[in-house]
């Protein structure tokens, strides 16, 4: 099997309080992710973030197969990665049984990209929020009922 490259983390952020637009996949690009319960777990488990891991969760749009999301390290408790692993484990212990599926739920990796103004914000809350009407799943953005707002950032 041929390795795929990948673009490099940056070692470090040289930025009070980065903020990430982040993506991470359903494991095989299942769509699992559009129900109401699902959305009420993910959501349940982003809430959680700022209390234990020191990272506020912004908007975010779950979409059936993928989830993005924008967050910011508010506390310098640990890094963006081990947030992630963290959200990814706790949310697939309880999704999987309700699921009716085995582990894993997600992908392994994440794409994440650090915003630099907010401007960069805007646009990449703009191209998330389209992401449904892209998709076929809906005529309007505000018609997407699995989208929402955790912490401000």
């Amino acid at each position: 099997m041929k390795e795929r490259k990948h673009l490099q983390r940056l070692g470090c952020v040289y930025q009070n309080h980065p903020r990430y637009f982040v993506t991470a996949c359903v494991h095989n690009r299942c769509k699992l992710l559009a129900r109401p319960d699902v959305h009420e777990i993910l959501r349940k488990h982003w809430a959680k973030s700022l209390d234990l891991y020191g990272w506020a969760i912004g908007s975010y749009v779950v979409m059936p197969n993928h989830v993005h999301f924008f967050c910011t390290d508010a506390a310098d408790k640990i890094r963006l990665s081990r947030m992630i692993g963290s959200w990814k484990q706790w949310s697939a212990k309880e999704l999987c049984p309700l699921l009716g599926i085995e582990a894993p739920l997600w992908q392994k990796e994440f794409f994440d990209h650090l915003l630099r103004s907010d401007e960069s914000y805007s646009e990449k809350w703009e191209y998330v929020r389209q992401n449904p009407v892209r998709a076929g799943l809906v005529p309007d953005a505000d018609d997407w009922p699995y989208v929402g707002h955790i912490d401000y950032i």
